[in-house]
């Protein structure tokens, strides 16, 4: 019998929190800043939402902060403090006046009025001076001590209202102790401030903000650190002490992210595995049966074999014939070598170029490894020199402003050295780029070139990648080229490079890169013949 227990309920178990959408809220973050540990300083500020629920982070904290500070100003008037700390000295001084001008007119006398006439006219420097004052009244004296313990107090009060004394437009006065008391929470107001701006949780005083903002901003400040650990238990990122890493399941889940977002721009259901109806590597399709013939691979569904010879002669034992065996449909598909160029230079910083180009990339990756893990996949960044991207290095990838040529003749060098390491009969590559070459090597040595105009050609740098382009030709290796901008220039290169080449280009925005590139991708991945 089943039983059901129920037990009181706890507000932490509905504010779990899933580590999934806390991930895809760091990889939107990652989108936009290219760095982990800004995504994660992002995180934790912004928070994330989880369908219609929103787990707060530290800047809704800081607005409570902002909002119970704005409160302090409206609600209270702090200058009648001041005015009664200046009443009771002024009180104090007329008591000593007149004991003195009962003394009649000795010269120790009217030295002391002369003093107590040369008196400052702010509060706390007049307190301050009269500290070495020997009272004539003694009652005077006494209330003169009471006041002088609060010098400090004061000078606080006079410097607050010097600063900030604006601020306070309520209507609801404050005395001298009440004026201490909001400072006092002011103070730790600016504290906490300060502490949530750091965007590290274990750095922020628990009590403190308990103090000030009650329970559920304490749940929810526990709330932000789960951010943390979260990813953490889930093994999507490591700590390091003073930074985060992502980890390899991390790096593959962007990778599936980047290829769902694509795949839903499509509104397709899937793309299926693109098979050709040549020889290759097998794959069964085990929703579709049919009849054996001769030289078939011996995949039986067994189910259904055995189904006909029930059908077509029925009774025990059962009794096989050749007509009854069925066997699972099956496709082959081929095996490819793929290196995507990945245009790394500064002006990929526009309209969010590079945003798109890596997603594609995170993407492209991702299908690989799900849908044709024995194919090959290289990627290559390409700037003023040539670098060979891992997918570990993809997520925090970002164009390169320091190094703002563009040297497609070096990534099409090194791309054709990647693809010499993985022999296949099937080899291409993809270029993603939004400008022509400006520059290129040669012997060893680097060369660059600015365009002889704004919006012109830098002619040697493009003769040089067109005569890369001509021996990767020569392997056998076809270019796909897509064009982030449309420039007449750019459109010239790319044409000279696909007549060499005879592949094929696009243009493209950003925002449709991903579908452009991976419907050519799955829809042209064919053996040669």
């Amino acid at each position: 019998m089943r039983k059901i227990r129920y037990s009181r309920w706890d507000r932490s178990n509905g504010d779990a929190l899933d580590a999934d959408s806390v991930f895809e809220q760091l990889n939107e973050n990652m989108s936009d800043t290219g760095d982990l540990q800004q995504a994660m300083r992002r995180l934790l500020q912004r928070g994330l939402k989880q369908g219609e629920k929103r787990a707060p982070g530290l800047e809704d904290l800081l607005s409570q902060v902002a909002r119970e500070m704005r409160r302090l100003y409206e609600q209270y008037r702090i200058q009648p403090a001041q005015d009664e700390v200046k009443e009771a000295l002024e009180s104090i001084l007329q008591d000593e006046r007149r004991t003195l001008d009962d003394l009649g007119e000795k010269p120790e006398v009217e030295e002391k009025k002369r003093f107590l006439d040369r008196l400052p006219a702010k509060t706390s420097d007049a307190v301050e001076k009269l500290a070495d004052y020997h009272f004539e009244n003694s009652q005077a004296g006494e209330k003169f001590q009471e006041l002088l313990s609060k010098l400090d107090r004061i000078r606080r009060l006079e410097n607050s209202i010097r600063r900030e004394g604006n601020l306070f437009r309520g209507q609801t006065p404050l005395d001298f102790n009440e004026a201490q008391e909001t400072l006092d929470r002011l103070e730790e107001l600016r504290r906490l401030e300060s502490q949530l701006s750091s965007t590290r949780p274990d750095q922020v005083d628990l009590d403190l903000l308990q103090k000030l903002l009650g329970n559920d901003a304490a749940r929810d400040l526990e709330g932000v650190a789960r951010l943390e650990s979260t990813l953490e238990e889930e093994g999507y990122v490591v700590s390091r002490g003073d930074h985060f890493e992502l980890t390899p399941r991390g790096v593959r889940r962007i990778g599936q992210l980047a290829l769902r977002d694509i795949f839903e721009q499509l509104r397709r259901d899937a793309l299926g595995r693109h098979a050709v109806r040549k020889r290759g590597s097998q794959e069964l399709l085990t929703e579709e049966s049919r009849p054996y013939a001769q030289g078939d691979s011996l995949h039986l569904n067994i189910i259904q074999t055995l189904k006909n010879a029930l059908l077509n002669g029925g009774g025990l034992p059962v009794r096989l014939r050749p007509g009854d065996f069925m066997v699972y449909e099956s496709e082959h598909s081929t095996r490819a070598a793929t290196v995507l160029l990945l245009d790394m230079s500064w002006s990929m910083s526009w309209d969010g170029r590079f945003a798109a180009a890596k997603k594609v990339a995170l993407a492209m990756d991702s299908l690989m490894r799900s849908l044709h893990p024995r194919d090959y996949f290289g990627i290559v960044g390409f700037f003023t020199r040539a670098v060979e991207l891992k997918a570990k290095d993809l997520p925090e990838a970002t164009w390169n402003m320091g190094d703002p040529f563009t040297n497609l003749q070096d990534g099409l060098h090194l791309a054709s050295e990647m693809l010499d390491r993985r022999p296949s009969q099937n080899q291409q590559m993809i270029i993603i780029t939004d400008g022509q070459p400006t520059a290129y090597c040669r012997q060893g040595r680097l060369y660059c070139e600015w365009p002889l105009s704004f919006g012109g050609i830098s002619q040697r740098a493009a003769e040089e990648t067109l005569r890369e382009a001509e021996r990767v030709t020569r392997r056998g290796i076809k270019i796909n080229t897509f064009m982030l901008d449309d420039s007449p220039v750019l459109k010239d290169f790319v044409d000279a490079l696909t007549r060499i080449n005879r592949g094929r280009a696009f243009y493209t925005r950003p925002d449709r890169l991903g579908e452009y590139l991976l419907i050519d991708y799955v829809s042209h991945r064919r053996k040669k013949i």
